[in-house]
């Protein structure tokens, strides 16, 4: 599954959690967060803290995995740039609605 957006990611936690056969409580009681928590993550939140969410995906058995969209639009020459995670953060943050 392809993650482009917060709530890609909430729906595929959904997704997996279900198929565990897992409930809310259960899950968020796993990782250290709240129901309340979880349920912002699966509705597509996109202030959810990244510590969580990565621990979130490791007890249901899933790995974040990132890569370049094409390898042939840079130049040999060139290397590959690393993504900065805090600007990623903080633009997803800016686009998140007002609570």
């Amino acid at each position: 599954m392809l993650i482009n957006t917060p709530h890609d990611l909430g729906s595929a936690i959904r997704e997996r959690r279900k198929a565990l056969g897992l409930d809310q409580v259960e899950l968020a009681a796993q990782v250290g967060a709240s129901r309340r928590w979880l349920i912002q993550v699966e509705n597509g939140s996109s202030g959810a803290s990244l510590r969580l969410l990565l621990r979130t995906l490791n007890a249901l058995g899933m790995r974040l995995s990132v890569g370049a969209e094409s390898l042939t639009q840079q130049s040999s020459e060139q290397p590959l740039s690393t993504p900065d995670l805090d600007a990623v953060i903080a633009r997803a943050r800016r686009m998140a609605p007002p609570k």
